[in-house]
């Protein structure tokens, strides 16, 4: 059985499952690709209706595009296809800047249609605040792109509550891409959330269980590939590992009682949170990938709502989510 289709921000003819695909691991950060294997996985994800997917133009510096590419050739139809722009990096990957020029957005997104082999964007993201262009000209060439059908619907990615009300008022803004999960709840108290609501904004939340933290597979910093670039996270840090793992075990235990895997309940929590709320989880592996899935079949009591919300409140997670190199491009500058 899928979760119930749920609307994509104020927009009727767009229904998606809210358990979606993020793709960028298929391609980097998280130890070596195998790109034979991740097919099998976006192939599977067809199958089980798991078809909202998110990719990048920095995902392997267009090689999670190329990589969806494949299997869009023959299966376009079936995908709610979001990618995103604005990051720029050097020859050596490194992230120096995010532009926003009008000229950049239409070269950023013919380029990702290229490499995606597809004619039209389902949602196409800002990811990053360029701090040097006025968001209003940003938005006026997205709006372009809209016209001429080469985008369907417009999001951000992590920007704060003045500049989304600022893009709202050029041209309804359909998805707000954050980082959500128990281990991370800034957008409930710094506005985000409140002005998603209000003007109605889908959360699609990033990095939902945590990096993989909450999935309670990772036990030590010795399950993580040596090249895996969480060992540059702060709260994954061999100081304050330990004791984040403290709000994994507290999870682990509630899903035990509810027999379920640590990820589904987290997941599933998520998705509580409001019918605004879509999750994209990440993975390399089929059988976490059905796992995920499943989450949609979940239901809480208002006295397990509660619960969680006491440990919740009764934790606090050590360390920033990102190191400095990567922490100016947040714009909400919540660490």
């Amino acid at each position: 059985m899928e979760a119930e289709l749920r609307q994509l921000g104020n927009n009727p003819d767009a229904l998606v499952n809210p358990i979606g695909l993020g793709c960028m691991n298929l391609s980097e950060f998280y130890g070596p690709q195998d790109d034979k294997a991740s097919i099998k996985v976006l192939e599977r994800a067809i199958e089980l209706g798991c078809t909202f997917w998110d990719t990048a133009d920095i995902y392997g510096v267009g090689h999670n595009e190329k990589l969806l590419s494949q299997v869009l050739k023959t299966h376009r139809d079936k995908i709610f296809l979001c990618t995103k722009f604005g990051f720029i990096r050097d020859e050596s990957g490194f992230f120096v800047e995010c532009c926003g020029k009008p000229e950049y957005v239409r070269k950023s997104c013919q380029e990702s249609l290229d490499r995606l082999g597809v004619d039209t964007i389902d949602l196409y993201y800002m990811h990053r605040m360029d701090k040097n262009t006025p968001i209003e000209e940003t938005m006026a060439a997205l709006v372009e792109l809209v016209k001429e059908g080469k985008i369907r619907y417009i999001g951000l990615s992590e920007f704060n509550e003045e500049t989304i009300r600022r893009a709202h008022k050029i041209h309804p803004i359909s998805a707000l891409q954050v980082e959500y999960s128990p281990w991370f709840l800034n957008i409930e108290n710094n506005g985000i959330l409140k002005t998603a609501r209000e003007l109605g904004i889908s959360i699609v939340a990033f990095s939902p269980l945590g990096r993989a933290i909450m999935t309670g597979d990772i036990k030590s910093l010795d399950d993580l590939s040596k090249d895996d670039a969480r060992h540059t996270l702060p709260r994954f840090y061999p100081e304050n590992f330990e004791k984040n793992l403290e709000l994994t075990h507290k999870f682990k235990a509630l899903a035990d009682k509810k027999n379920v895997s640590p990820s589904e309940y987290v997941l599933a929590w998520i998705l509580a949170q409001g019918p605004e709320f879509l999750v994209i989880p990440g993975t390399r592996k089929i059988n976490h990938l059905e796992q995920n899935f499943r989450a949609g079949q979940i239901k809480f009591t208002p006295e397990e709502l509660i619960e969680i919300r006491k440990i919740l409140n009764e934790f606090t997670p050590v360390g920033n989510r990102f190191g400095e190199m990567f922490q100016v491009f947040v714009e909400d500058n919540k660490k």
